[in-house]
């Protein structure tokens, strides 16, 4: 039996075709159960069925991509009191599970963390971890570079 090794990319979805968005938009209707057939998927977001099963098996959301897996994201925080402390709760209080926390030494005013973090007991989905984080005071950027 031979394994096929995947390669995947994170990419911006401002850039993808509209036919795979839309396919990534009926995937999604599916797996909430709001339509019951493809038919019904592709209607509503007006895609081909063609177009649906050409892409829907390389077409996924990024939180299906990293759940039960390790993201690493690197941040830029300010360098205040407390601030990387509001970040490991926050990601505690979503069940993320912190595997390891890297910090240079903060220069200007600005600290470089980078931090690993299992997700497979995760309250719910990486992405609106991310957005949790950047809505922290203190946190400038935040930006996945890498996922296992």
């Amino acid at each position: 039996m031979v394994i096929k090794s995947r390669d995947f990319l994170i990419v911006s979805k401002e850039i993808l075709p509209e036919a795979i968005l839309k396919t990534a938009q009926a995937k999604e209707l599916l797996a909430k159960g709001d339509v019951d057939t493809i038919n019904e998927a592709v209607e509503r977001v007006a895609l081909s069925r063609s177009a649906f099963y050409k892409y829907k098996e390389g077409v996924f959301p990024f939180y299906e991509a990293s759940r039960e897996k390790i993201i690493t994201l690197s941040l830029i925080l300010e360098n205040k009191s407390g601030i990387l402390s509001q970040v490991l709760n926050f990601i505690a209080s979503v069940r993320g599970n912190v595997l390891t926390i890297n910090q240079d030494i903060p220069l200007q005013g600005i600290a470089h963390v980078s931090v690993a973090i299992e997700t497979a007991g995760m309250l719910d989905i990486p992405e609106k971890l991310l957005e949790g984080l950047g809505s922290l005071d203190g946190v400038r950027k935040i930006e996945v570079i890498a996922q296992s």
